[in-house]
């Protein structure tokens, strides 16, 4: 069976049994079965829907059973269990995948030890070596190639690999984990990998044990290992959330440690970099993909052929009501400046994605375990820089200084590393004075952080090790195998999970504030939606509201929320919202209605006064249109812009030689494409054939607007230009003359 076809057949299979759509979930079980090689499965599955039959049968003759309702969890919690195995039955036998051949290896290597059945701990075919290492009363000998580092670096990946690839933990896997945990003798670096191995098997696998083994992991409150402990436990939780209140002992020990204050605080921390890792693909993407586009798309043509949008600098209503407090000061053109930059990545926004994609081919990150080893400076590959001709003697500084860094994850100081033995010597030298200075710098940061931030290191790890995970699902030469966990709409704040850890009112507010900051309004219109209800005179919730439809372009609901605001406070932003809303739908009149209300209520605001005047045009009433634009012009003498509108104006009216010198004034600056066409339509309406094809021809030529799009503005432009007095019939040869002498 394909490999897609199965994964996603057992996708739909939880989630239908989740919803308690138990039939349509057993056809999908029955269907899987038949591509199963274990024969067994399908007794079980007979059971189970023997079980069922059963119980609707009972139910239907009406006969009361108290055991019910755990009968029904029980079985449902039978079928996914029975899905589970299917889908790792299916998938080692037919997908080729390097996951299920390193299994097997390992299986192999297993049955070769006498002991294929692992009920123990004893039953570990690397037991010997783990007993070995355990009496060890000696450090490592530094040299990686010593034998007791060789083999204590095997006994590594062997429990790493044991933990990830077994599927169903048992008394051998509890007494491992309390070995690693309880002994004293795993460095944090190495129980941190462990973490990720129980992280990944549970992702893989479900079972009740792992996730609480993660929550005993993150109740050692060992530093680095308790953060990628919580933040498995979160990322599982997230995953499997249609499970989650079948199993009453999770759903308990999330409800316990919520009582908690600094654990409810440390899986916020954990949510919102969650969330913030979609910033790290889709920001630029959206920019010049989405947004930009869809501006362009919205204008009408009249504000394009004038560019009335830029006549005055932004306009304080324009945007953001300024009244909701200071949380947006920072907000606006968030990549235009490398301040907003380092602004974003002391938050956490993962900004080296890009830069270090394409460092992760060294052999190092072959091996499997190596994506989500923490970086330490002993660690071997940093010695190997020892013997650098040139970095050699600044080692520990550039180690020291990696290490402490908050700003790169693991998985990129490692890739750093590995990278700087190849750069030129002269790139060498430069760099180890960066990271001369970097350490400076750092230990003045840590100190002023400390102080203010008590989260500071566990917001750090977090940060990191969830940038580790996000370059494992998005880089590494595996990740088709595994189902990413950084992909789609990544809404946690909805799970089940955050509802038992963190859904006080205070936190759902506080992130969808975080939301409508960083532009996630859809996000943060589904919170805020949440909220209405419950505050029906909250004049700022109605006004983020409407906000959030106004971007997603839903100007209908926008202008609905909009108006809720404005009955119960008269404001100027929003009345000046309620027109752009009615503009944005077509109804100009009552458009113009809003803006000149918004003008009574402020007079001297210049841009109430443009918009008007836009109004007045959009309803081909210049004169009006020319009051309000000279208004501007008066206020603001050096605005050329202001001239486009007002040059414009006076040609619809058929005004030609003030509309001439008001296009001669705009020429001291630079024209667009459509300032050329309108300066061809005044040449052709003033009998200025030839000047017209020259200005046409400009038009095109400048690069600003493509041939066809010229045509279709011609198009467009034909009724007011026979208005004007120009032969209908001339137009047609005109644009075909135009297009041939451009070619």
């Amino acid at each position: 069976m394909d490999s897609i076809k199965i994964i996603q057949q057992h996708k739909l299979l939880c989630k239908l049994v989740s919803d308690k759509r138990i039939k349509q979930g057993l056809d999908i079980l029955k269907d899987m079965i038949s591509e199963s090689s274990l024969g067994y499965l399908r007794d079980e599955y007979n059971d189970i829907v023997m079980t069922y039959r059963n119980m609707l049968t009972y139910t239907i003759d009406g006969i009361e059973d108290p055991e019910r309702t755990k009968i029904y969890q029980k079985l449902i919690q039978s079928i996914l269990g029975l899905a589970d195995r299917l889908r790792q039955d299916i998938l080692s036998h037919s997908s080729g995948w390097h996951t299920y051949w390193i299994k097997q290896q390992t299986e192999k290597e297993q049955k070769l030890s006498g002991k294929s059945l692992i009920e123990t701990v004893d039953d570990l075919m690397f037991k010997p070596d783990l007993d070995e290492w355990l009496k060890q009363s000696s450090e490592i000998n530094p040299d990686p190639e010593s034998e007791m580092s060789v083999k204590h670096k095997q006994l590594i990946k062997n429990i790493f690999n044991h933990l990830w690839l077994t599927d169903y933990y048992g008394e051998a896997e509890s007494d491992l984990i309390g070995i690693i945990m309880s002994s004293g003798k795993f460095r944090w670096f190495e129980t941190s990998i462990f973490v990720s191995a129980v992280t990944l098997s549970a992702l893989r696998a479900f079972q009740t044990e792992k996730l609480l083994y993660l929550i005993k992991l993150y109740e050692s409150g060992t530093e680095q290992v308790m953060e990628r402990a919580l933040s498995g436990l979160v990322l599982n939780l997230h995953y499997y959330n249609g499970r989650i209140t079948l199993y009453p002992e999770i759903t308990a020990r999330i409800t316990e440690l919520s009582k908690d204050a600094k654990f409810r605080e440390y899986c916020r921390i954990i949510v919102l970099q969650i969330i913030r890792s979609r910033e790290t693909e889709n920001l630029s993407r959206k920019l010049h993909d989405e947004i930009l586009p869809k501006v362009a798309k919205l204008r009408p043509r009249i504000e394009e052929k004038l560019d009335l949008d830029n006549i005055l600098p932004k306009d304080k209503y324009e945007d953001k009501n300024p009244d909701w407090s200071e949380m947006f000061s920072d907000s606006e053109d968030i990549f235009k400046t490398m301040e907003e930059l380092t602004k974003l990545q002391m938050e956490g926004a993962d900004v080296y994605m890009s830069a270090f994609a394409n460092l992760k081919h060294f052999d190092f990150f072959k091996d499997f375990q190596n994506w989500f080893i923490p970086f330490y400076p002993d660690h071997e590959i940093v010695n190997e820089i020892f013997h650098d001709e040139i970095l050699g003697p600044g080692t520990n500084e550039l180690a020291e200084a990696l290490y402490k860094t908050p700003f790169i994850c693991n998985s990129d100081k490692y890739s750093l590393i590995l990278n700087l033995k190849y750069l030129p010597s002269s790139q060498k030298t430069m760099m180890l004075k960066v990271f001369r200075m970097e350490l400076d710098g750092l230990q003045q940061l840590e100190d002023e952080e400390n102080g203010t931030d008590p989260h500071r290191n566990f917001r750090i790890n977090v940060t990191q090790y969830l940038q580790d995970m996000y370059r494992f699902f998005k880089l590494s030469p595996y990740r088709k195998e595994f189902e990413d966990q950084f992909t789609g709409k990544m809404d946690i704040y909805n799970s089940e999970f955050y509802r038992l850890a963190c859904g006080t009112h205070e936190a759902e507010t506080a992130l969808a504030d975080y939301f409508f900051n960083k532009g996630y309004y859809a996000d943060a219109l589904s919170i805020f939606m949440k909220h209405a209800n419950e505050r029906p005179d909250d004049v700022q919730l109605y006004e983020k509201i409407a906000f959030c439809y106004q971007q997603g372009e839903n100007y209908e609901e926008a202008l609905r929320y909009y108006q809720r605001a404005e009955l119960i406070e008269r404001k100027v932003w929003t009345l000046k919202k309620i027109g752009l809303c009615f503009r944005r739908l077509g109804k100009k009149e009552e458009a113009l209605d809003y803006y000149m209300q918004a003008g009574e209520m402020d007079p001297d605001d210049m841009h109430t006064a443009v918009m008007t005047g836009h109004c007045y045009l959009d309803l081909g009433n210049y004169e009006a249109a020319l009051k309000h634009y000279f208004r501007v012009e008066y206020k603001d003498p050096g605005n050329i812009k202001i001239l486009r509108p007002i040059a414009f104006c006076y040609f619809a009216l058929g005004r030609f030689e003030e509309s001439e010198k008001y296009y001669e004034r705009l020429s001291s600056g630079k024209l667009n494409a459509h300032d050329y066409i309108n300066k061809g339509h005044l040449a052709l309406c003033m009998g200025k054939k030839k000047e017209a094809v020259n200005l046409y021809k400009l038009s095109i030529n400048s690069g600003g607007i493509s041939k066809e799009d010229f045509a279709s503005v011609f198009e467009e432009d034909k009724p007011l230009l026979v208005s004007l007095g120009v032969n209908r019939d001339d137009l047609p040869i005109l644009l075909d003359y135009i297009l041939f002498a451009v070619g």
